[in-house]
């Protein structure tokens, strides 16, 4: 059964191994109560990869999911109630917390050299959301039988189309496609793009690991996700395609309904 998240959201998620990869380095959390969603995908020697996307969307949980101040102090204070103006900063602190946990483990360990992890996060409140991401996990909008992705992969070959050095066309054919620009724990800091966006009732969100963008087309995506309106059928879905496809990595999937 899909999860009931803050604001009456719908959640629920899949991740399977794929069928080359013997074990799964992608990880993914949900906050019901804060109404948070991580997909994290690892990367780094031996199990240092699951290491980094789980300690990654532990960090994000437990930045944007741990105590609050009681009700009855907010109630007396309206100035700590949720300001949708403090959501970037809260996501991108969040990060910044992950990001510093990935890169003291690895520099600490060194079993855990050179991990590191993509991340996309979705946050909602009521109709406004707020998605942050790093590397090339990314988040889409399903809306009136349309597909929209609407994050921008941190990626060189996707650099390479916004130089016009290649076309969208090519860079899905590259053999330089999975490498990724940016990371989070790959380095002492790291940026974080936030973006705000409306939602209306009936929008269909999904975060999603490269294993099943890599396998699947967003045409394919699309025609998938028009099939059934059930979260646990689409989840199903979708990586039961990714992994007719080939399944040559990962797949971690994360799809948030608004009502």
């Amino acid at each position: 059964m899909p999860q009931v998240c803050k604001y009456g959201y719908l959640a629920a998620a899949a991740s399977h191994k794929g069928r080359v990869r013997t074990a799964n380095e992608d990880s993914f959390g949900i906050c019901a109560e804060e109404g948070l969603f991580v997909v994290c995908d690892g990367m780094g020697g031996a199990a240092a990869g699951e290491v980094a996307s789980r300690v990654a969307v532990d960090a994000v949980l437990k930045s944007l999911c741990g105590p609050r101040k009681p009700v009855s102090a907010r109630e007396t204070d309206p100035g700590l109630v949720d300001d949708e103006s403090e959501m970037p900063g809260l996501l991108r602190d969040a990060v910044s917390d992950a990001n510093h946990l990935v890169f003291s483990q690895a520099a600490n360990d060194s079993r855990l050299h050179g991990m590191g992890t993509t991340l996309v996060a979705l946050l909602v409140q009521e109709y406004k959301v707020w998605v942050a991401h790093v590397g090339d996990s990314r988040c889409y909008r399903f809306r009136a039988g349309e597909l929209e992705q609407l994050t921008r992969d941190h990626s060189l070959v996707d650099e390479q189309v916004k130089l016009g050095q290649l076309t969208r066309e090519e860079a899905e054919r590259s053999p330089l496609r999975n490498v990724i620009t940016r990371a989070v724990g790959s380095q002492r800091s790291v940026i974080t793009e936030i973006s705000e966006l409306d939602a209306v009732p009936g929008d269909l969100f999904l975060l999603c690991s490269d294993g099943l963008t890599r396998e699947l087309p967003d045409g394919r995506i699309q025609t998938i996700l028009r099939l059934t309106e059930d979260l646990d059928a689409i989840c199903k879905y979708l990586v039961e395609a990714a992994n007719d496809a080939g399944g040559r990595d990962n797949v971690t999937c994360v799809v948030v309904r608004t009502v």
